[in-house]
């Protein structure tokens, strides 16, 4: 999630968890240590490393659940040894410095990114891609919290409003996994019909909101991708088909960038050779034709073989004649047939 919702959200159960009195502490301290696990992006950026790398790595060690946990306890301790207030509450701080941590990859796990919850075993990313990486729905709750809190510090008015901001949160992400939990019926359907039952897929919400939602299928030659509005639409979902170069990504899966990037993504990426370079979409991110991440992996030699490189990650050029304009329209109306 973006990092703003992070921040709330550490700042939130950090002030819920530590002692009334001192409430604006733990705002501080919960703001502070919910936004550090994205601090790995320093590090992977002073190494220099290739781009699958950067981003493969990026939620691993420090969004682990194992990690996170261990560092909670250092922390505590160590504020333990050198801070009288928490040494006067030292449960109520434990407890606030481990969820500001933790509730951070388990929120950033709600979307369809992926996060690396157990590393360091081998796990793949987890993504339950039922959030869009930025949601005012579930942000703002947490805010008006926050506010609240910071402004009537110990008073019983600013733990209410900190519990009515958490929970309406988390009744909204239980709201998206029964929304996921509707479109994944309605695809299954759509897909047994089409006997594709046991394709790999996944849903994603649109931008903003978790009414409209996209679904991709991998195919043997390519994907599936079709759009299903919960308010507009009531039949199966139609699929528009896109071609992916299977053949060229089969000659080079197995070179060690490539492998990560399909551990990485679930193996939904698309396959496009552009002028002799491979190029790898994240299909998670994005939608046909405008996707996020797109990384060049190989190139062909003089023989028409295809050679991995270092892998580098190309400019997104947004093409795309869909806006937000049209994907709020589009909530409140039925799909058109596919063309």
């Amino acid at each position: 999630m973006d990092s703003l919702t992070q921040i709330v959200l550490g700042a939130s159960v950090a002030a819920l968890a530590a002692p009334p009195t001192q409430r604006r502490r733990a705002l501080a301290v919960g703001a502070a240590l919910g936004t550090l696990p994205d601090l790995d992006i320093i590090p992977l950026k002073l190494l220099g490393v290739d781009a699958i790398t950067n981003v493969t790595w990026h939620r691993g060690p420090s969004h682990s659940l194992l990690v996170l946990t261990a560092l909670a306890l250092l922390l505590w301790l160590l504020a333990r040894w050198r801070s009288p207030t928490v040494q006067a509450a030292q449960g109520r701080w434990l407890a606030a410095i481990w969820l500001a941590l933790v509730t951070h990859p388990l929120l950033d796990a709600f979307t369809v990114y992926g996060t690396q919850l157990w590393w360091p075993l081998s796990a793949p990313p987890t993504m339950w891609s039922s959030v869009f990486i930025i949601d005012p729905l579930y942000t703002v709750p947490l805010i008006a919290g926050c506010i609240a809190a910071w402004c009537w510090r110990e008073r019983t008015t600013a733990q209410r409003w900190l519990w009515v901001g958490v929970l309406l949160s988390s009744a909204y992400l239980g709201w998206s996994l029964l929304a996921k939990a509707r479109v994944d019926d309605v695809a299954t359907r759509t897909l047994t019909a089409r006997g594709l039952a046991e394709a790999p897929r996944f849903s994603v919400p649109a931008p903003f909101n978790t009414l409209l939602w996209r679904v991709v299928v991998l195919t043997s030659d390519g994907f599936l991708e079709g759009d299903y509005s919960l308010v507009a639409d009531s039949g199966p979902i139609r699929f528009r088909h896109y071609p992916s170069d299977q053949a060229a990504l089969a000659l080079v899966a197995e070179a060690p960038a490539v492998a990560r990037l399909l551990w990485f993504t679930h193996g939904f990426v698309k396959a496009e050779a552009r002028q002799g370079t491979l190029v790898l979409a994240d299909l998670r991110m994005g939608a046909e034709p405008d996707y996020s991440f797109r990384y060049a992996v190989a190139r062909q030699n003089g023989q028409g073989l295809w050679q991995p490189v270092r892998p580098q990650q190309l400019d997104w050029s947004f093409t795309s004649r869909r806006g937000l304009g049209e994907l709020w329209q589009r909530i409140w109306r039925p799909a058109k047939e596919p063309t």
